[in-house]
């Protein structure tokens, strides 16, 4: 079978990557994944289409016959981290790890055309809620995770090379709510919720928790990060940002929707609407310089309101 990458991976890639970089894993994706299903006496069933922002993601049978599903990732995008994260949770609100190595994650089969997405607001957030809940755990001993800090500072770097002046109001208002959120830089005091050290699935929303069979809804897709679970819930407070921008409500609507959020996993609502600033504002930079305008536009609009 030819393992064609989705055109989804290829531009989610390269935008986040560079061209170069993507490209040349790309090239040598095919062979990378017929590696992969060799060595495990796999059955391929079919690659997942539109698929992943950051792997290929192929349906398969293991020897037995069980069905599974087989993530290949560039060693760039980090699936050791992945691995490491879904091992510490052991099926814990989390898809199943059988195995990984080498870039490739052997999974538990979840049914990957249903997400929360697909439920009323209301009940998804419910469930997002409950799930999230779950992965929110003491790291392991001696892990190697980023932080909240150091990722963030990595991204608040690259925000104040942005360029656009139209921009320039919402990036500092940003940047300044991260230092605030940090204890001034300093990671706050004891007792502080800057010094909250769980381990966090780091881009948890809607569409990363899928219907499963041996529990109802399974996160996938980590980019583990340790640190207040603020943080955690500040992608999921925008999501279905479309609809919330097209409504005359959209503001209150986003404005309750942290509140609720807040509320119902008892974090301090002012923490979470400032990481829902710095995270928006983020993702919208980031969509300007890919020159996803549309979508910046978007993630700017949202942010204003915060």
């Amino acid at each position: 079978m030819a393992f064609e990458p989705p055109q989804r991976l290829v531009r989610a890639l390269g935008e986040t990557y560079g061209a170069s970089v993507a490209g040349e894993w790309l090239g040598r994706l095919p062979g990378i994944a017929q590696d992969a299903v060799t060595g495990r006496e796999l059955t391929v069933e079919r690659v997942v289409v539109p698929g992943g922002r950051s792997s290929l993601v192929v349906l398969v049978r293991r020897p037995d016959g069980a069905p599974a599903a087989l993530k290949v990732a560039p060693p760039f995008a980090a699936p050791e981290a992945e691995r490491a994260a879904l091992a510490h949770w052991r099926g814990w609100g989390a898809v199943e790890l059988i195995s990984g190595s080498d870039g490739a994650l052997l999974l538990e089969r979840l049914h990957s055309e249903t997400s929360l997405r697909s439920l009323a607001e209301a009940k998804a957030l419910l469930e997002a809620a409950g799930t999230v809940r779950k992965l929110w755990v003491e790291p392991p001993a001696g892990h190697g995770f980023e932080t909240v800090a150091g990722r963030t500072e990595r991204q608040a770097t690259a925000m104040r090379a942005a360029t656009d002046p139209q921009v320039a109001p919402l990036v500092t208002a940003a940047l300044d709510a991260r230092v605030e959120l940090l204890g001034g830089g300093d990671g706050g005091g004891p007792g502080d919720a800057a010094s909250e050290s769980f381990l966090l699935h780091g881009a948890f929303r809607q569409g990363k928790v899928l219907a499963g069979d041996r529990s109802p809804w399974l996160a996938v897709g980590p980019a583990p990060v340790v640190g207040e679970r603020a943080y955690d819930l500040a992608r999921l407070v925008r999501d279905r940002v479309e609809d919330l921008v097209a409504a005359a409500s959209g503001a209150a609507a986003t404005r309750r929707r942290v509140t609720r959020l807040a509320d119902s996993l008892d974090i301090d609502r002012e923490r979470l609407r400032g990481w829902t600033l710095f995270r928006a504002v983020e993702s919208g930079v980031r969509a300007l310089g890919a020159g996803r305008r549309q979508d910046a536009e978007l993630l700017l609009e949202f942010a204003g309101w915060l």
